[in-house]
């Protein structure tokens, strides 16, 4: 197929879980959105307003109505889904480490990546801010017969993965969740550079997160609720400006 540049849009997208027996209740509805290739768009909302579901569909995860999903204006049911998940890495907020060193479930999709590349992406994904845990650097080994990382250390170990596969576009599905805001910061700064070509989807439920994006979507029970950047947003006073001012009170209140 030919190569993907990573502009998506979403049409009239309505969207339930396949259900047995009972009717479904909507999880997305009537969305329309355009992201441009190369944007980062912020998707933030309340938990259950639909945030992982709508980036979800975008690397094909569950079948979609024709017409609802176009990915640089074809139709996302007719890009075959191999070449589709080629250009597509997901960073999920549960992740799977086998019992290898930290560099080679760092290099799982990318077997044959030379050292220099792992090293970088594992840079970025600041995985270097806790080697003093690791004895061995890079080549320690987790799991049963290594050591034990912590969930954000997992987080961080699935974003270089992620980084490793040099995705068009890059979806982290609430991957920072579990890792404190200061690291947070500093790998968004670092990720800067990196998303600067490709598109990206940050999901979060903490605004911080979103805030350095091109634009920020607010998704709410299903539908956009808002949509703008983070100025426009704060400036509007509405959803996004409340979780705003709700979570810088939580981290204040945290310091202490």
């Amino acid at each position: 197929g030919p190569a993907v540049r990573g502009a998506v849009s979403f049409r009239g997208l309505d969207f339930s879980y396949p259900d047995a027996g009972r009717p479904a209740r909507p999880v997305l509805r009537g969305i329309d959105l355009d992201v441009p290739a190369g944007e980062t768009l912020g998707v933030v909302g309340k938990v259950g307003s639909g945030k992982s579901t709508l980036v979800q569909l975008v690397a094909a995860v569950y079948p979609v109505p024709d017409g609802t999903i176009r990915i640089d204006g074809h139709d996302l049911n007719g890009i075959p889904t191999g070449h589709l998940r080629s250009h597509i890495a997901v960073v999920p907020q549960e992740t799977f480490l086998f019992s290898e060193t930290i560099a080679e479930n760092i290099a799982l999709g990318a077997p044959g990546a030379p050292r220099d590349r792992i090293e970088a992406v594992a840079r970025v994904a600041q995985i270097t801010r806790d080697l003093d845990d690791l004895p061995r650097g890079l080549d320690t080994l987790v799991g049963e017969r290594g050591v034990t990382l912590s969930g954000g250390q997992r987080q961080r170990v699935a974003l270089a993965r992620a980084l490793l596969l040099d995705p068009r576009i890059l979806i982290l599905d609430d991957a920072l969740s579990s890792i404190d805001a200061d690291t947070e910061e500093a790998i968004l700064a670092g990720l800067k550079e990196f998303m600067r070509r490709r598109t990206t989807f940050v999901v979060s439920h903490r605004v911080s997160a979103v805030m350095g994006a091109d634009r920020i979507v607010v998704l709410d029970d299903g539908r956009v609720a808002e949509h703008g950047t983070a100025a426009e947003l704060l400036a509007r006073g509405g959803l996004f400006a409340r979780m705003h001012r709700q979570q810088q009170i939580e981290r204040e209140l945290e310091a202490l």
